[in-house]
């Protein structure tokens, strides 16, 4: 098996609302030279009749990992309870693509690597992103739910295209 020579971004994939107890097993099983993100989003939902800013997983099932991956952390990482795979191929464990990842921060640019609500205005059928994470990512937004506040947008994520719902909040135009 191949490993890349950089520190790079690697994909576990977990058992489902686990994500969170394999994160902590793993940062006090490694140490704190790893980094373990579990991406998040923030979305309005209504509860009750009244709104409600919640915070869902991005990618249900996924743990991403930044690390110099070798033998001997690949096999301590697959040892790790809850964890289902290393995301690989035949050859070698993937990394995520530098393009997937510039995405990625730009959406995720926190320390809390969550993705908070984006605040827009529709203007001739056109929507105009005027603050928030989606800012500068319209061409990737595929349809708006502004009853749910909502918008559904396109990410390439492990070279696959997935449709995320990400919270975005209506206003009038400024």
């Amino acid at each position: 098996m191949h490993f890349q020579k950089d520190e790079a971004w690697y994909v576990l994939f977990v058992n489902t609302n686990q994500e969170e107890k394999v994160r902590k097993i793993l940062e006090k099983e490694m140490g704190d030279k790893y980094k373990f993100i579990i991406p998040t989003r923030e979305l309005r939902e209504r509860k009750n009749g009244k709104w409600h800013n919640v915070k869902r997983k991005l990618f249900p099932g996924y743990v991403l990992i930044k690390a110099m991956m070798n033998a001997e952390i690949y096999y301590k990482i697959k040892r790790a309870p809850g964890i289902i795979k290393l995301l690989r191929d035949e050859e070698e464990v993937l990394t995520v693509e530098e393009k997937e990842l510039k995405v990625l921060k730009i959406l995720i640019d926190n320390n809390e690597n969550n993705i908070g609500i984006s605040k827009l205005y529709k203007e001739n059928d056109e929507i105009r992103i005027i603050a928030g994470p989606l800012l500068g990512l319209e061409g990737q937004i595929i349809k708006i739910d502004s009853r749910k506040g909502r918008a559904k947008v396109n990410l390439s994520f492990m070279n696959e295209e997935r449709i995320v719902e990400l919270g975005i909040e209506l206003v009038d135009k400024i």
